[in-house]
């Protein structure tokens, strides 16, 4: 029989050769770690990891959270209530200098805490804030820098379909990871805006200041604005207090989004089933990636390929805070070369019983590895969130954009460092 350790890492090599030929990533996940529990154990084994293990994955209560928060943000997004959050952040910050950029930004964590989607947040804030920042001469590069990167606040702020994979896959609380990321996610997006502020100080022609509101207007912006940050508030709040579970919370929020949105009658018909139908095609691909990791997962453990990874590196001479910094730097490039979410999927198996075997809280890693990974996000050569703002603005080489997202990467290290230096940001709450 093959060697355990070699079937595994052949197998990552086949997974990762399926990739490049454009297999989705849940499909070369599925047929390798079914082909390999198949070689490796017995078809026995492998048809009862099909019938029994997928029955349970595919029948877990905790899974329903998935589409139900998929939901609440589709309604929200297709009720234009990311245009409410830009007016409203722009009457009240936009006069100062950089206050265009540093509004995308604000409006992008809003947008970003009932989304849970960094592509969704990248592509929204394009649209609509471009035409503004080149209204008012805004740098190329710090504007489209500023809607990639503010984008990324999609996986980070809860809650988020990234998390809650997270949570599933490490077996960790979906409250405790929600929970965990809203201090850290206020201050990368209050980072974000230092940064913007900063910029356009020592260079004053990168972003001129607009136009002072009065102190009506910016209270009457609040109006559609409130009750939607209220909803957030009472899903998360509501979690953190122990009112309901990660399941009921999602139902109370996409409940309230409906509800809502058709109390400011901004949800149609149309928009309801363009809603459930981008509800439909998300979770089918969040849940896919979800059994297909448990499969692939399955035949790393048999081959415990994992473990004799963390007992070689726990075993390494150096200091812990060395290996996890070099284990951040490959989920920085692995972020970067594909997608970030897929990314996770086929890692975690390999890399979390090293991270834990060297002591780290998982709380703490989970956050950290979203962090990280969104990263990647406005990272070349991917990037997909450059890409994206790249597409709505097509006058503007990608180039530009990533360009405009040097100017964050230094902010986003920053932050990681902190992290690692006070991981109290990440579990003051937990």
């Amino acid at each position: 029989m093959m060697d355990a350790n070699v079937l595994a890492l052949l197998g990552i090599v086949v997974l990762f050769l399926l990739m490049f030929l454009r297999m989705p990533i849940s499909f070369a996940m599925f047929i390798v770690g079914f082909a390999g529990v198949l070689i490796y154990a017995s078809p026995g084994a492998a048809y009862n990891l099909l019938s029994a293990d997928l029955w349970n994955q595919f029948s877990s209560y905790s899974l329903s959270v998935v589409p139900l928060y998929i939901l609440m943000g589709e309604v929200i997004f297709r009720t234009g209530v990311a245009e409410k959050l830009f007016n409203s952040a722009y009457k009240w910050i936009g006069h100062f200098r950089g206050g265009m950029a540093s509004t995308t930004i604000l409006a992008s964590a809003g947008f970003a805490s009932i989304s849970g989607s960094n592509s969704a947040t990248a592509a929204t804030m394009a649209t609509m804030s471009m035409p503004e920042l080149d209204k008012y001469n805004y740098n190329k590069a710090l504007s489209t820098g500023s809607i990639a990167t503010g984008g990324t606040l999609g996986i980070i702020i809860p809650p988020s379909t990234v998390l809650i994979v997270l949570a599933l896959q490490m077996e960790l609380s979906v409250r405790d990871l929600f929970i965990a990321s809203i201090v850290p996610g206020i201050f990368l997006t209050l980072l974000l805006i230092a940064t913007v502020v900063y910029l356009c100080r020592i260079h004053p022609d990168y972003g001129p200041a607009g136009e002072r509101s009065t102190m009506k207007d910016r209270l009457a912006s609040l109006k559609d604005v409130v009750p939607i940050m209220l909803l957030f508030v009472f899903v998360i709040g509501g979690l953190y207090l122990g009112w309901f579970t990660p399941t009921e919370s999602g139902a109370f929020g996409a409940f309230g989004a409906i509800v809502l949105s058709l109390v400011m009658r901004k949800l149609t018909w149309d928009r309801f089933k363009t809603a459930m139908a981008g509800t439909l095609k998300s979770s089918a691909m969040v849940l896919m990636l979800v059994v297909a990791a448990m499969v692939f997962g399955r035949f790393l453990a048999i081959t415990r390929l994992p473990f004799a990874v963390a007992e070689w590196v726990s075993a390494l001479p150096v200091a812990p805070v060395f290996i996890l910094i070099a284990v951040l730097l490959i989920y920085v490039i692995g972020g970067a070369i594909m997608d970030a979410l897929g990314f996770l999927i086929i890692s975690i198996p390999i890399f979390y019983p090293t991270v834990l075997a060297l002591g780290y809280d998982p709380v703490w890693f989970a956050i950290l590895l979203c962090v990280v990974t969104s990263l990647g996000a406005i990272t070349p050569p991917v990037g997909i969130n450059a890409f994206i703002v790249q597409g709505i603005t097509p006058n503007t080489p990608v180039t530009t954009v990533f360009k405009g997202t040097t100017y964050f990467f230094i902010t986003y290290v920053i932050f990681i460092g902190l992290l690692i230096l006070f991981p109290q940001i990440i579990l003051i709450f937990i």
